[in-house]
């Protein structure tokens, strides 16, 4: 069963039926949690939302405390959630991104997209994160063509991965290929 705590996104119910095609879905708001569901669950992915990760610190203990022990996957500010986790400066670019198509470039040939060399996806964010980041088991593997900025990183020793940008979007070409790989990812 994979779990998505929503962080009262206009997108969330976008993921929902996107994850909803490979699993049984339970969805809730980020302040209301059902626990018995979650620790039954395999997967808890982090919607996208408003503001910054240092709004929601439930989903900062959600994280830390899952974090090896079930697979995890943060989309947009889900993606941010998990970095701000690990140590990152989330902050503002100069270009909003709000409905923008654009391409991106797989950067790692450790990444479990390494066959694929580039995708266009939706992208909907004014934070990105501050480079350089180092932290333990990560690896920034997708990165803007236009901008360089980072657009997904893997953890495939702790199981955990996120998207800058939206794989639910229907400006994302091959969003289902992303979240089929995800979810099918063994740890390394």
């Amino acid at each position: 069963m994979i779990y998505i705590i929503d962080h009262q996104d206009s997108f969330t119910w976008n993921v929902v039926h996107q994850f909803s095609i490979f699993d049984k879905v339970y969805c809730s708001d980020y302040f209301n949690i059902n626990k018995r569901i979650l620790e039954k669950s395999k997967t808890i992915v982090f919607s996208p939302g408003p503001g910054s990760p240092k709004d929601y610190k439930e989903t900062s203990k959600i994280y830390k405390y899952y974090k090896g022990q079930k697979k995890i996957v943060g989309i947009c500010l889900g993606f941010q959630q998990i970095l701000y986790c690990e140590g990152a400066k989330i902050i503002e670019q100069k270009k909003i991104y709000h409905g923008f198509q654009s391409e991106i470039k797989v950067t790692s040939k450790n990444s479990i997209f390494n066959k694929y060399k580039k995708f266009k996806v939706g992208r909907y964010h004014s934070l990105k994160l501050k480079e350089p980041f180092k932290s333990k088991n990560f690896e920034i593997t997708m990165r803007s063509k236009e901008s360089n900025v980072a657009m997904a990183f893997e953890n495939q020793k702790d199981d955990v991965y996120g998207f800058q940008f939206h794989p639910e979007s229907f400006l994302t070409t091959n969003g289902k290929i992303l979240i089929k790989k995800i979810l099918s990812a063994k740890r390394s």
